[in-house]
């Protein structure tokens, strides 16, 4: 299993991005998928997560303000991100898992302009 993380890039606070992340080579469609960001010298945070059937998670930080969908015909998963803070500058990964595997796409960086 691959993925393929993008749509990060410079917003100004109070903007909005998307990011997408393709998944390729899964044999199951039961799969979820998880977006995480990792800001300079801080944890890894999970920020939201999707489940196969559709059922959806978010961190406290995010909530309100991110939306997370899946297309499962594109095999992709997107996070809509609104109303973008200073603090929410990272790079951001997608988490694949399923019953077997789980995988990690390389990060897309996402800076907030104040």
């Amino acid at each position: 299993v691959q993925l393929q993380a993008s749509g990060g890039g410079l917003v100004q606070a109070g903007g909005s991005l998307r990011l997408s992340c393709v998944v390729s080579g899964s044999r199951s469609r039961l799969y979820a998928i998880d977006w995480y960001r990792q800001a300079p010298g801080k944890q890894r945070e999970l920020v939201a997560g999707i489940s196969s059937g559709g059922s959806s998670t978010y961190s406290d930080s995010v909530k309100g303000r991110f939306t997370i969908s899946r297309d499962n015909a594109k095999n992709t998963v997107y996070l809509q991100m609104y109303s973008l803070k200073p603090e929410d500058t990272a790079v951001y990964f997608c988490r694949y898992r399923d019953m077997i595997v789980e995988t990690w796409g390389q990060g897309t960086l996402v800076t907030v302009s104040s």
